[in-house]
């Protein structure tokens, strides 16, 4: 399959979570009916990119980065890449690459999606099609100063500023989703064990 149909089919069995969601996801796969390119940066007008909010397994702490060039603290994420097999896979490369962080497991569905500009190959569009992500107890950091700023570790609760509002809704949605797998909850482990596989 390739990363364009995997899109598809993410976006066609997801169930939003509500009208304007819902709106955001009609548009994407109008999108990528429109656009050939959809997946890449290439596609100036506009391309899906794919993040993923990084959480430790209580849900309460997440990772932030403090973008280089936009100068805000943002989930963790970018660009597909043509080795990446799905978005999730590309969401999850880019958290690792990004943290530093090793043994992450992603949970197997999107818990957002967000449709910001950003200054690419002179102004474009970021069609993100956002994840949660769960570090493993006590994972350390890794800054790549390549990557960003700075990385660091926040509570749910409390974000950093500079940050926006996209970042504050997926670091939340991403939470609930997390909180969800309750410890010792067998389905939740079975979730998480079989989006590390599929990863």
């Amino acid at each position: 399959m390739s990363l364009r149909s995997d899109a598809r089919s993410v976006l066609e069995s997801w169930t939003a979570p509500d009208p304007a969601q819902e709106a955001l996801r009609r548009d994407y796969l109008t999108y990528l009916d429109r656009h050939p390119d959809a997946m890449w940066r290439s596609c100036r007008s506009g391309h899906l990119t794919a993040s993923a909010a990084v959480l430790d397994p209580s849900g309460e702490r997440t990772v932030l980065t403090l973008h280089g060039r936009i100068k805000l603290w943002l989930q963790l994420g970018g660009h597909c890449e043509e080795g990446d097999p799905s978005l999730a896979a590309a969401a999850l490369r880019e958290a690792t690459e990004e943290s530093g962080i090793t043994g992450l497991r992603l949970l197997p569905e999107p818990v957002r999606l967000d449709r910001h500009a950003v200054p690419c190959g002179g102004g474009s569009w970021h069609l993100d099609v956002q994840y949660a992500a769960v570090a493993p107890a006590g994972a350390e950091l890794v800054l790549d100063a390549a990557e960003s700023d700075d990385l660091a570790w926040f509570d749910v609760r409390e974000l950093p500023e500079p940050s926006d509002d996209a970042c504050r809704a997926l670091v939340h949605a991403a939470a609930r989703a997390v909180r969800a797998l309750a410890p010792g909850d067998q389905a939740g482990e079975a979730v998480l064990r079989r989006a590390s596989r599929s990863g």
